[in-house]
């Protein structure tokens, strides 16, 4: 069953938040903004939604999927990064950019490409994106439309 209703930008109601934060965890999609497009995004550990997720968006398994999170200090757990990459990373973050990296063990395999082992890892600056990810407390897969 869809659900349909509109967060404010500029000043997200929790109870909306917290709406979709629900929706995620009952295993469905939410679109939600970014800073450069919409994203569509759902649990990363729910393989059923992963898969409706890439049939919405007409991709296949060898197509990447980014993972959405917080700030850097969640980038660890789902990419390796040398200094030199960080120093880059922090420069240029939050923002429009989806950086594809080496995956760490941590990320599902479905979710990295198959061959390379590399995940796409994005840290959005929009403030419903930023106070979705704080009340979910943890990154969302994604596909930016």
């Amino acid at each position: 069953m869809s659900q349909f209703f509109r967060i404010r930008p500029d000043n997200p109601q929790s109870r909306l938040i917290n709406q979709a934060v629900q929706i995620i965890k009952d295993g469905g999609i939410v679109a939600l903004p970014t800073n450069s497009s919409y994203a569509l995004a759902c649990h990363l550990d729910d393989k059923s939604a992963v898969e409706r997720l890439r049939r919405i968006r007409g991709i296949d398994d060898k197509q990447h999927l980014s993972l959405l999170v917080r700030d850097l200090s969640d980038l660890a757990n789902f990419a390796m990064v040398d200094n030199r990459q960080f120093r880059l990373l922090k420069s240029v973050t939050p923002g429009p950019y989806v950086f594809v990296l080496e995956a760490t063990k941590e990320v599902p395999r479905r979710l990295s490409h198959p061959s390379r082992k590399t995940i796409g890892l994005r840290v959005p600056d929009h403030r419903i994106t930023l106070d979705l990810l704080e009340a979910l407390g943890e990154p969302r897969c994604s596909r930016p439309r």
